[in-house]
């Protein structure tokens, strides 16, 4: 195990990382492949790793060790990031996994492999990430290879951030599990707003469909009902989104006090309150701006980035008692302290776009909030914040122009309304068979529509 800090690659020809983008299945090859030489499939990569970690695990009690500088940990695989799999050439491959040490802090780990399916050895293994923090970026050279670089100094759009506007093809893709009784699906569909024009390009569906508003949240659902014969289908929708950035804006909300109150897993005052006037402390007779941005501190400052235990329900309880959690928690947790001290604050959920790439998978949702001062909607990206402290100041007032927004708002009144009551926040989809819930697999995929200008750009920021 090399330093992460200190590791170099002699010999990379497309390698991205967790969450910086690792080579599309489809993507070109630098070289034409001979037919004698097929292709490894993304799954015996996936296959590969796993018997890998398997394997060390069970020579060491059960935990798959990786060295730290001078500290040894012991791991526990959390799941493999399907979406970053890559060939990198003929018998050589790239993967990417979250492993969770005894403490719980999560570890993004970048591995790459030799061999071939079924017989692939490792033969690099760095940390790249801890609890979502990167120790490094990837950038692109003029000819077209990549290499591994420090995240100070680096540019915004190696960080995530496009700036301005961005364009791509965003692909929902559901896969129905098992159905053995009737059964309902809920799926939000995008809308066009001031900062996003969607465009449905195609809309494939099973089962009998119902499109419906929520115009509490302004909200477009599709409702499925489903029997099982539809066991096994797919849905899938092809979005074409043109988005620009996000900054403060006016929205004439006719009713601010809405969001003041409580949602099941926002809770309002009480010890919500005693943390934000805590937090706010000598600023308690500043603006709602400047108490906001106290809140946003604060958050960032005493939360960890953690997909560890229960996380991922948007509980600001679980977030106040644990100070970790991922997106959902962090927002959740300012929207209770916000609303606790009278500032307005709601929600929103959608997926965020990588930057440094133009197709392949999305590591799933990624979710934000908004607050109300001095006349206007501010948009915060705290998670993202506390990610990357470079851009804790732009996530304060800015959402980048490479995301999607799905859905708005908390405890969702849908037709019909599920037998588990409100929706929570709806980005994959909710499925319920017999009245249970049940995990439907969701995959997120997109493809940057790259415009002359835009190419012109990418080259400048990428120099």
């Amino acid at each position: 195990m090399k330093n992460p800090h200190l590791f170099l690659i002699a010999v990379v020809l497309t390698v991205f990382a967790c969450n910086s983008g690792a080579p599309s299945e489809s993507a070109p090859a630098e070289q034409p492949k001979k037919a004698s030489q097929p292709r490894t499939k993304i799954s015996e990569i996936e296959a590969g790793i796993k018997a890998h970690i398997e394997a060390k695990s069970q020579e060491n009690d059960g935990f798959f060790l990786v060295q730290d500088k001078d500290k040894r940990l012991r791991m526990k695989l959390v799941r493999v990031h399907t979406e970053y799999l890559s060939n990198l050439g003929p018998k050589r491959h790239f993967a990417c996994v979250d492993l969770a040490d005894d403490s719980g802090d999560v570890y993004d780990v970048d591995f790459f492999l030799s061999g071939e399916p079924g017989n692939m050895d490792v033969t690099e293994t760095t940390i790249h990430k801890l609890n979502g923090k990167p120790f490094y970026a990837w950038k692109q050279k003029e000819d077209k290879t990549w290499e591994r670089r420090p995240v100070e100094g680096a540019s915004r759009e190696l960080l995530g951030v496009i700036e301005g506007k961005d364009k791509f093809e965003f692909h929902y893709l559901v896969v129905l599990p098992k159905l053995a009784s009737s059964a309902n699906m809920w799926i939000p569909i995008a809308t066009s707003d001031e900062f996003q024009k969607i465009t449905v390009k195609s809309l494939k569906t099973t089962g009998t469909q119902e499109m419906f508003e929520d115009k509490a949240n302004g909200n477009t659902i599709l409702h499925l009902a489903l029997e099982p014969q539809h066991s096994g289908d797919t849905v899938k929708i092809i979005y074409t989104a043109e988005r620009v950035e996000k900054g403060p804006f006016v929205d004439n909300e006719p009713d601010l006090q809405r969001y003041l109150t409580p949602n099941e897993l926002i809770p309002v005052g009480g010890r919500f309150l005693k943390i934000a006037q805590e937090a706010i402390g000598a600023k308690h007779s500043d603006n709602k701006l400047v108490q906001a941005r106290a809140l946003y501190d604060y958050i960032i400052d005493n939360m960890r980035y953690m997909k560890h235990g229960n996380y991922g329900h948007g509980d600001a309880v679980y977030a106040c008692d644990t100070r970790t959690g991922n997106c959902s928690e962090f927002h959740s947790f300012f929207i209770s302290l916000a609303r606790s001290v009278g500032i307005p604050a709601r929600f929103a959920i959608g997926a965020s776009i990588p930057s440094d790439r133009d197709d392949g998978g999305i590591d799933g949702y990624h979710c934000w909030a908004e607050f109300y001062a001095e006349g206007k909607w501010w948009p915060v990206d705290i998670s993202e914040g506390n990610k990357y402290t470079a851009l804790a100041t732009y996530y304060f007032g800015r959402h980048p122009a490479n995301r999607i927004e799905l859905s708005r708002g908390r405890d969702l009144q849908v037709e019909p309304l599920p037998a588990s009551g409100p929706i929570n926040f709806l980005a994959y989809p909710l499925l319920e068979i017999g009245g249970e819930p049940t995990r439907a697999e969701t995959v997120f995929t997109f493809k940057r529509i790259i415009s002359p200008e835009t190419k012109d750009k990418k080259l400048v920021a990428l120099q």
